[in-house]
C-alpha cells in the first residue's frame, strides 16, 4: 500500500541535498559516451613541468588516472623530472651542461638522473596511486625493463654532429610487457630512462619517450601535462587559449615563432604520434584539479587537443 508523503516531489527535488546529488548524477551521465566510447583503449599520459613539485596537483592527478582505468580505459604513465635532477645535481656539486637545450650526459649525470628518475620518483608515483586504492607498477630497469633506446646525436652549426653524451631516443618498447600490464589492471609508470642494445642507461627526453610509446602502441590519446593550459597564440593573453587544433595549423604557429622554445619538442613529438595513428594529443595543465578528467570526459575540454 503506498502512503501519501507530506512533501510532494517537487519539494523533495529542490532541498539542497538532493540538488547536489542529481548535479552529481548529471555529471556521470554526460560522462557515459566518452566512457564507453574509450573503454579499453589506451591513452598515454606524460607528466613534467613545474606540477611535479605540486604534491597537491600530483594528487589529484593520480586519481584521475586511478578513475580512468577504474571506467575500463587502460592509462600509462610516463615522466619526467628535470627540477629534481637539477636538484640532486646541486647536490653533489655537478655544474648541469646544456647542448641545443639538451641536457649533457656523462657517466656521473647519467647516475643521478637514473635514481631520481626509476628510483625516487617513479617508485613515489607507484606508492601514491597504491595508496589511493590503485594498482600501479614501475617499469624500468630497476624492475623489468619497457623501453630500448639508442644513442642521439644533434645537428651543429656547420654539419658536424654534437655528442650528448649518454643522451638517447626511443627506438622501440616491450609492447607485450606495456600491453599485458595494462590488461590486467595495473597502470604502467614509466621513468624516461631507456637501455640500449648492449644494456647501457641512456637519459631519454620524457616528451619524445611518451610519443613514441603512444606511436608503437597506437594509443587513442596521448596527453602532456605540464604546467601550461595549452598552446595560445599570445602567451600573455588567456583569451587566445587554442581549444582546437590541426597538424597543419600547428606547424603554421612553429613556423610564425608562436610556438617556440621548450613547446616546440612536445609539438612535434605530438605531430609524429598523430601521423602514425594516435587519435588525439591533449595539453593541459595539471595543476587545476582534475584536469584530465575536464578535457577526456567533457565536451568543452579544458586545454588543448590537436588532431591529424
Amino acid at each position: 500500500m503506498l502512503i501519501d508523503s507530506p512533501v510532494g516531489v517537487d519539494a523533495l527535488v529542490s532541498l539542497p541535498h538532493l540538488d547536489d546529488a542529481v548535479h552529481k548524477a548529471d555529471v556521470l551521465l554526460d560522462a557515459l559516451n566518452w566512457i564507453r566510447q574509450f573503454r579499453d583503449r589506451h591513452v598515454v599520459i606524460k607528466l613534467g613541468g613545474s606540477a611535479m613539485e605540486e604534491t597537491e596537483a600530483i594528487k589529484h592527478l593520480l586519481t584521475d588516472v586511478i578513475f580512468m582505468e577504474a571506467v575500463g580505459m587502460r592509462p600509462i604513465l610516463v615522466h619526467g623530472g628535470g627540477k629534481a635532477i637539477n636538484a640532486a645535481m646541486t647536490a653533489a656539486g655537478i655544474q648541469p651542461r646544456w647542448v641545443q637545450g639538451r641536457r649533457y650526459t656523462d657517466d656521473e649525470t647519467l647516475e643521478i638522473v637514473a635514481k631520481v628518475l626509476a628510483g625516487d620518483i617513479c617508485q613515489s608515483l607507484v606508492e601514491e596511486i597504491d595508496r589511493q586504492g590503485g594498482d600501479a607498477v614501475g617499469l624500468s630497469y630497476l624492475t623489468v625493463n619497457c623501453l630500448k633506446g639508442q644513442r642521439l646525436t644533434l645537428p651543429g652549426p656547420n654539419g658536424e654532429q654534437l655528442d650528448l653524451g649518454r643522451v638517447g631516443e626511443v627506438v622501440d618498447i616491450d609492447r607485450d610487457l606495456l600491453l599485458t600490464t595494462c590488461r590486467g589492471g595495473r597502470i604502467p609508470v614509466l621513468p624516461s630512462v631507456a637501455l640500449d642494445a648492449e644494456g647501457g642507461k641512456l637519459n631519454v627526453n620524457a616528451d619524445t619517450a611518451a610519443a613514441a610509446i603512444a606511436r608503437l602502441i597506437q594509443a587513442e590519446k596521448l596527453v602532456f601535462l605540464s604546467d601550461v593550459p595549452g598552446i595560445f597564440l599570445d602567451r600573455h593573453d588567456p583569451s587566445t587559449l587554442q581549444s582546437h587544433l590541426t597538424s597543419a595549423r600547428c606547424r603554421e604557429l612553429i613556423a610564425e615563432g608562436i610556438i617556440d622554445s621548450g613547446m616546440v619538442p612536445k609539438v612535434e613529438a605530438a605531430l609524429e604520434a598523430l601521423q602514425a595513428g594516435v587519435k588525439k594529443v591533449h595539453i593541459i595543465d595539471a595543476r587545476i584539479p582534475h584536469s584530465m578528467l575536464l578535457e577526456i570526459y567533457s565536451k568543452e575540454g579544458i586545454g588543448t587537443e590537436i588532431v591529424l
